[in-house]
C-alpha cells in the first residue's frame, strides 16, 4: 500500500501552513520529513493520517493493506499517550478491543507486539514505574499490535535523552528491516532522519514547500557499520545546509513573537 500527498496546501486562518506538498510513500519505504522549526511538518503528518482537513489537495492511500492489518495508518507519538491506569499489556491491547477478533486473537497480537518491542517481561508493570524510553516502546507495541501498513510518527524520540535515543534508533531499524511496513518520520534531528529514512523530504520556511527530497544511498543495515559514520555526517551536512539560514530565521520569529 502506497501513501500520496497530492499537492497539499493547508492555512489556518490568515497564516499558511503548507503549500502544494506532494510525494509518494512506496509500500515497505520510511520518508523522514525534516525543515525549518514552523515549517508545517507535524501539521502535513495530521493530514496523511486523517486527523486534519487540508484546505485544498489530499492524501491518497493506494493498493491495498496487509492482509492482517486492522489500521492501515497508525501514529506514534512524542508524549507516547499511554493510558495510566492500565498496565503495559492493557494499553497494548487498547485499539484491539472494538476489532472484530477473538480473545484468543488479541491475546496472540499484544504478545507478538510485546516480544518485538522486548515488553514481555513488563506487562504488569504500569507507566508510571517505567522510563520515558520504556513508555515510548509501549507506545511503538501498542502501535504495532494493529498491524499498520505505515507508521506516521510525530518527533517520537524527541523527548528521550541521547543514550535511549540511540537505543531506540536501534529498534526502529530491526522493526523495518524486512520492508514489511513504511513509515512517515517527522523530525528535527538530522542524524535520525539519515539513520532511518529511505528518503528526506526537506521543507520550507513556513509556508512548507518542497525544497528537495534527498535519497539515502545507503541501506539501514549498511548505515550501522562504523565505515558509514562519515558519509551519513555529510548527508546531514547536505541537508543542513539546505535549511540552515531558513531555521535560524524561523528561530529569531519565535524569540520575538
Amino acid at each position: 500500500m502506497d501513501l500520496i500527498a497530492n499537492h497539499i496546501t493547508h492555512r489556518f486562518g490568515d497564516l499558511a501552513v503548507l503549500d502544494d506538498v506532494s510525494f509518494t510513500v512506496s509500500a515497505g519505504e520510511v520518508v523522514a520529513i525534516v525543515g525549518p522549526s514552523g515549517c508545517g511538518k507535524s501539521t502535513l503528518l495530521s493530514i496523511l493520517g486523517g486527523l486534519l482537513q487540508p484546505t485544498s489537495g489530499a492524501p491518497e492511500l493506494r493498493g491495498a493493506p496487509p492482509a492482517d492489518s486492522l489500521n492501515p495508518l497508525t501514529f506514534v507519538f512524542q508524549d507516547f499517550a499511554l493510558l495510566p491506569w492500565a498496565t503495559v499489556e492493557e494499553n497494548v491491547e487498547f485499539p484491539l478491543l472494538h476489532a472484530q477478533l477473538s480473545a484468543a486473537q488479541r491475546r496472540a497480537l499484544v504478545e507478538d507486539a510485546l516480544r518485538r518491542t522486548g515488553l514481555t517481561d513488563f506487562r504488569k508493570t504500569y507507566p508510571k514505574q517505567l522510563s520515558g524510553g520504556m513508555r515510548q516502546r509501549v507506545g511503538i507495541s501498542r502501535a504495532l499490535a494493529v498491524r499498520p501498513a505505515i507508521l506516521l510518527m510525530d518527533e517520537p524520540l524527541s523527548a528521550l535523552d541521547s543514550q535511549t535515543r540511540e537505543l531506540l534508533m536501534e529498534d526502529f531499524v530491526r522493526l523495518l528491516a524486512d520492508g514489511g511496513m513504511g513509515a512517515v518520520y517527522v523530525t528535527h534531528n538530522l542524524e535520525e532522519a539519515a539513520r532511518l529514512a529511505d528518503r528526506i523530504v526537506v521543507l520550507s520556511r513556513r509556508p512548507g514547500r518542497i525544497r528537495e527530497v534527498v535519497t539515502v544511498p545507503m541501506t539501514r543495515a549498511e548505515r550501522g557499520e562504523t565505515a558509514a559514520r562519515e558519509k551519513l555526517l555529510l548527508l546531514q551536512n547536505q541537508i543542513w545546509s539546505l535549511i540552515r539560514h531558513e531555521a535560524i530565521d524561523a528561530e529569531r520569529e519565535v524569540q520575538h513573537a
